[in-house]
């Protein structure tokens, strides 16, 4: 068995089961990754992927498992070259990272440029995409951070520690009748057609619950992930926006009026984490601490010590989260 068997499987499993594309990836030939894809089944005795004459078609049950263990190992592999390269080079290397639009566009753009100024020979990756997606992305090794606030469940082989706090905001053009009421209510937003976030997406669970707890059904005629492609339905007169507060831009947005909403729905939590048993180089704590100032190089490794989400929670508890 060689490590390079497992990349092979590995890859053509995350790759749809496309060996043509797997081998572009890996900048190797098709024939080559199908032929040590077989010597491995043969030395195993199963298949890993079931066929239907030359095509993959699936993963069969054991190749279920044999993939789940292949992945441990390429890991492994992968910290091992970590603990290296931060011997050999501690200023050098790669980041990835794997977030919602949001925090992409509105949260992390600061401490993306402090991060690139203070070390330009580490390339820096980021992936959006949904929670389930930056979940699977961080659990798999695909990324070395996560970075959410909907979803945690999804997170369960990650250890996610909290950044911030922060709370939604109303958003109408300048004339909106909205604008003449000194504080808004519930029920004044329920009156009107709203434009919002995909559940799922930014807190938006907060939202429905608290229309949930008052006996409100709102009207909610278009969804979106981005808060930028919500802002231009509120514009067009579709309704009124309903996104992170941390969304509005006075200077971009200045033909539209951020109302506070903070009254109205629970605030919800932003944490960025990573896989259990992640090696962690200089410049990863670096970038969490300047992210979550108080996530500093001690306390996430007392993160790391804890064994459950209970354990996390209890270390986290007295803390007093900063406000976006």
């Amino acid at each position: 068995m060689k490590l390079q068997q497992l990349r092979y499987i590995w890859e053509v499993a995350h790759h749809d089961l496309n060996v043509s594309a797997t081998a572009q990836s890996l900048y190797t030939s098709q024939p080559g990754i199908s032929k040590q894809i077989r010597l491995l089944e043969d030395e195993l005795g199963v298949e890993v992927f079931a066929r239907s004459g030359k095509h993959l078609t699936h993963v069969t049950p054991a190749g279920e498992a044999i993939l789940e263990a292949a992945g441990e190992v390429l890991r492994k592999v992968e910290s091992i070259k970590k603990v290296a390269q931060e011997y050999s080079n501690e200023r050098k290397g790669s980041l990835s990272i794997a977030t919602t639009h949001t925090q992409a566009r509105y949260a992390l753009p600061s401490t993306i440029r402090a991060f690139i100024e203070r070390y330009p020979e580490v390339s820096l990756h980021m992936h959006q995409g949904t929670p389930m997606q930056i979940s699977e992305m961080a659990a798999d090794g695909t990324v070395d951070f996560a970075i959410a606030t909907e979803a945690l469940e999804l997170f369960s082989d990650l250890i996610m520690m909290p950044c911030y706090r922060w709370n939604r905001c109303v958003l109408v053009p300048s004339d909106h009748p909205l604008t003449q009421l000194s504080r808004l209510t519930l029920e004044d937003v329920a009156a009107h057609p709203i434009v919002t976030y995909v559940f799922g997406f930014t807190g938006r669970s907060k939202l429905d619950e608290a229309f949930v707890d008052k006996g409100l059904v709102p009207r909610v005629v278009f969804t979106a992930a981005d808060a930028d492609v919500i802002k231009t339905y509120v514009r067009l007169g579709l309704g009124i926006g309903i996104v992170a507060g941390m969304a509005h831009d006075s200077e971009v947005d200045r033909d539209l009026v951020a109302l506070d909403a903070s009254h109205l729905f629970a605030s919800s939590v932003t944490r960025i984490g990573c896989r259990r048993g992640t090696f962690l180089r200089g410049y990863m704590y670096e970038f969490i601490e300047h992210f979550a100032p108080h996530l500093n190089r001690e306390v996430v490794q007392d993160a790391f010590q804890c064994h459950t989400r209970a354990e996390l929670d209890e270390l986290f508890s007295h803390l007093e989260l900063p406000v976006y």
